[in-house]
C-alpha cells in the first residue's frame, strides 16, 4: 500500500529514522504505563498500535513493521506486564499495519470474517500462551456461559478498536499530517 503522495518529494533516511525512533518511544512508553497502571494491560497495547499508524501514513508499512519488531522486542524487556506486551506482539501491534489490506477486500462479508478470525485467533492463542507459558491462573472454574460471554464482549471491544482505527487513519491522513508538515512540506 502507497501511502505518501507521489508529487511529494522522496523522504530523507534521516527523517525515517527520527520519526521511527519517536514512535517507538511512544509506543514503549504506552507500553510502560501497565506497570504503573495494571488496569490499563488492555487498552496500552491498542494505544500502542495506533500510534504505528503515524508511519504507516507518514513514511511506509515497511518502515512500521520495522518499528513493531523493534518495540515487540523492548516491550518485553521494558514491560512489567508480560501479558501486555504478548498481547501488542500477537496483535495489536500489527493489526494497524495490516488492517488497510484486509479492508481492500470489496466483499462486506469477506471484511468481516477476516477480522473476527484473526481477531479469534489471537484470543485462542494468547490464552493458551498465558496459561501454559507463563502460567497464569485460567477460567477453568468458570461455567461455559461464562466464558462465552467474556468472548462476545471481548469481540464486541475489539470491532469498536477497529471502528476507531478506521477514523484514525482518515483523521491522520486528512487532517492532522497536512496541517503538521503542511500540504507540500512534507520530508
Amino acid at each position: 500500500m502507497k501511502s505518501r503522495n507521489s508529487n511529494a518529494p522522496p523522504i530523507r533516511t534521516s527523517y525515517r529514522v527520527a520519526l521511527g525512533g519517536i514512535v517507538a518511544a511512544f509506543c514503549l512508553m504506552t507500553m510502560f504505563l501497565t506497570g504503573i497502571m495494571p488496569a490499563l494491560y488492555i487498552a496500552a497495547p491498542m494505544a500502542a498500535g495506533m500510534l504505528l499508524m503515524i508511519l504507516v501514513e507518514e513514511v511506509s508499512v515497511g518502515w512500521a513493521l520495522l518499528t513493531y519488531l523493534a518495540v515487540s522486542l523492548l516491550s518485553l524487556v521494558v514491560t512489567f506486564d508480560k501479558e501486555a506486551a504478548l498481547m501488542f506482539i500477537l496483535f495489536y501491534g500489527y493489526y494497524p499495519i495490516l488492517r488497510p489490506y484486509g479492508m481492500r477486500a470489496k466483499s462486506g462479508l469477506f471484511r468481516f470474517l477476516w477480522r473476527l478470525v484473526l481477531y479469534n485467533s489471537f484470543l485462542v492463542l494468547d490464552y493458551w500462551i498465558t496459561v501454559y507459558v507463563l502460567g497464569l491462573p485460567t477460567f477453568e472454574d468458570s461455567k461455559a456461559w461464562m466464558l462465552l460471554a467474556l468472548a462476545i464482549a471481548a469481540n464486541a471491544v475489539f470491532f469498536l478498536y477497529d471502528a476507531v482505527l478506521g477514523k484514525l487513519g482518515f483523521f491522520l491522513r486528512k487532517i492532522f499530517l497536512p496541517r503538521v508538515l503542511g500540504k507540500n512540506k512534507r520530508r
